[in-house]
């Protein structure tokens, strides 16, 4: 379908959108926003939406919109190495807000990348029905924002397709000339992604790879009405909240790599969503990681690359209290989704640069339980998965499930502590012989391809500096 796109921009003072408490100029980026118009179609499915995600749609309805997209690209032409990352940005909390952006920002900006975050759904632009009480653009800001207009989540689909579109043919970018174009996405917004990948891409064939962070077992429907049964769900409760067994189709057109953490493969039902890899799919599961943790929620506000190891270690550190709410448990404090969240994206651009697939990974494992639940090792710790120092050289028992409380808290995970007489049975050399163990274990994450070599040295310094032996 002909569309005639606007792009207006770049919008002058500071866009709406939390990106860090460091100054990207310093760094060599530059932040500019820019109001996206046009006409976006609705969706609705002309075949049955079996567990195998072989859907097909068509549009249906069109309606004029207006969103923003927010821009973060080098200053220097010749830094960029030709791949823009389109992240659909997350409203569960009721505003715009990019996970993603906070889990991979140093290698997007070590790699050259872009960034554009994109305001794909109603409740980030407008308002409405979410599961949290943040505050939307047309509320935030209501004289810069007053011309944006959003249809609605049934045309969010075609909104961030149509953003991927102005993107790729420069809109934008500067002298900046786009090669590939990745598509991101973190929990809700990964829900909405598989939908997108599903029954979406394979009419308008736009982006060059997906990469799914933190889905459950069901996409979003067709129509955008995602929490439909769930507007009154118990966050909380026992029950996973996406329960399903809907898998990305086998004959994806590009390659798509899904990482979970143990939050989102048992609390999400991303459990029953699982697929064997194949040419064009992977699938990445996190040992000891939660849907989002100390890194992603503290760390990262403040993580331009230039931090040492000792600050690191303190912003790391398990903590209880977020935001001035209590949670039931230290919230998980290890740092290596972040990590292999960016070796994740590292190899996605790859596959897609140079046609080199991104490695397989384990899967974790399960215990012979009904329902299925993870099966943990003698200290605690998740068996199986993608492995990390972190949970084969154990200072705590790091989990994605566990957490009590309210609210978002379920999705921090949980730390405990291994006590002294615990250290001392694991590492009877003390310090020594921790670190060394340490330092092989993050080695063997590198040498499997989900950990980057860049990583490395911070990593050892990091298990140096938050050792507790002496």
């Amino acid at each position: 379908m002909n569309r005639q796109l606007q792009l207006q921009g770049p919008v002058a003072g500071t866009p709406v959108l939390q990106l860090g408490n460091y100054d990207l100029g310093r760094l060599g980026y530059t932040v500019e926003e820019y109001f996206l118009s046009g006409a976006a179609s609705a969706y609705r499915l002309t075949s049955q939406r079996g567990d195998d995600g072989c859907w097909k749609a068509q549009p249906s309805a069109d309606a004029p919109f207006t969103t923003r997209i927010v821009v973060c690209r080098p200053d220097s032409a010749s830094r960029f190495n030709g791949t823009v990352v389109l992240e659909w940005l997350n409203v569960s909390g009721g505003l715009d807000a990019a996970p993603d952006w906070f889990m991979m920002h140093r290698q997007i900006m070590r790699g050259g990348m872009a960034w554009v975050g994109v305001s794909a759904q109603f409740a980030g632009v407008q308002g409405g029905p979410s599961l949290g009480a943040g505050i939307p653009l047309k509320q935030a800001n209501k004289r810069r924002y007053a011309s944006l207009t959003h249809p609605g989540d049934a045309f969010a689909f075609d909104i961030f397709t149509q953003a991927g579109r102005a993107v790729r043919d420069g809109g934008g970018l500067g002298a900046l000339k786009p090669q590939r174009a990745i598509a991101v996405g973190a929990s809700q917004s990964a829900i909405f992604l598989v939908t997108y990948v599903n029954a979406i891409d394979p009419e308008v064939r736009l982006y060059d790879a997906f990469l799914i962070h933190g889905r459950g077992g069901l996409g979003a429907p067709i129509d955008g009405d995602f929490l439909g049964s769930r507007r009154s769900v118990d966050l909380g409760g026992d029950e996973p909240l996406f329960a399903g067994a809907e898998r990305i189709r086998d004959d994806v057109r590009v390659p798509v790599l899904t990482i979970q953490s143990e939050t989102d493969v048992v609390k999400l039902g991303g459990i029953g969503a699982r697929q064997p890899d194949s040419q064009r799919i992977r699938l990445w599961e996190v040992a000891g990681a939660a849907h989002f943790d100390a890194y992603g929620l503290i760390a990262s506000q403040l993580d331009d690359g230039s931090l040492s190891a000792e600050r690191l270690a303190e912003l790391n550190a398990p903590v209880s209290e977020l935001f001035g709410v209590k949670t039931a448990a230290p919230i998980n404090a290890g740092p290596q989704f972040h990590y292999v969240s960016q070796a994740a994206l590292e190899a996605l651009d790859r596959w897609v640069k140079d046609a080199m697939p991104a490695p397989r990974a384990p899967r974790l494992e399960l215990a012979a339980t009904a329902p299925p639940r993870l099966a943990l090792d003698d200290i605690g710790n998740a068996r199986g998965g993608i492995r990390s120092p972190w949970v084969d050289t154990p200072v705590a028992v790091l989990s994605g499930l566990g957490q009590g409380g309210g609210g978002f808290a379920f999705l921090f995970g949980t730390t405990r502590p291994l006590g002294s007489a615990e250290l001392a049975a694991l590492y009877p050399g003390g310090r020594a012989d921790y670190l060394a163990r340490f330092n092989a274990s993050a080695q063997a994450a590198v040498r499997a391809g989900f950990v980057l070599s860049a990583d490395l040295p911070e990593i050892e310094a990091l298990g140096a500096a938050a050792c507790p032996l002496a």
